[in-house]
């Protein structure tokens, strides 16, 4: 049995602790999205259209934002019930609309956006920014290197 190194049970320790970041970020996120009938989940998955700044299918909005593709399915389902995203014709594959943000859903994603801003914005006054540039390119690296050594 392969014993970690030092520098394995470092990346160990940082993975537990993204974990636990992962779960606080969650309950945060619900407690922002709560007030207009949403949750982190779902905030997730409008949030993905919304960087994209273009209509996705769900399979797009799922590997951007590295989750189960059913998962993604059953949100956007339940966010086109809301009337918060609108299913598109895809001219490309005729079985995967595409899906937008609706006027609604716009609305919401404005308020929300603003909530979170105002509690990232108290966060990040007591962290440097050269230290959260750091942290960021840190985890994508991380990230980039988990992709490519996939455990065998």
């Amino acid at each position: 049995m392969e014993k970690r190194t030092r520098r394995g049970e470092i990346l160990t320790e940082l993975i537990l602790e993204i974990f636990r970041v992962n779960g606080e970020m969650l309950d945060i996120g619900n407690d922002l999205t709560r007030p207009h009938g949403l949750t982190s989940a779902r905030w997730q998955v409008m949030g993905a259209v919304e960087l994209a700044g273009q209509a996705l299918t769900v399979s797009q909005i799922a590997r951007r934002m590295g989750l189960a593709r059913q998962g993604v399915q059953r949100i956007v389902n339940d966010l086109e019930k809301m009337e918060l995203v609108i299913a598109e014709r895809n001219l490309d594959h005729k079985r995967a609309p595409l899906f937008s943000i609706s006027k609604a859903g716009e609305k919401v994603m404005a308020k929300i956006d603003k909530a979170q801003a105002q509690w990232v914005n108290r966060i990040s006054r007591t962290l440097g920014e050269g230290e959260l540039e750091q942290a960021l390119q840190t985890l994508r690296t991380i990230r980039d290197r988990s992709e490519i050594h996939k455990p065998e």
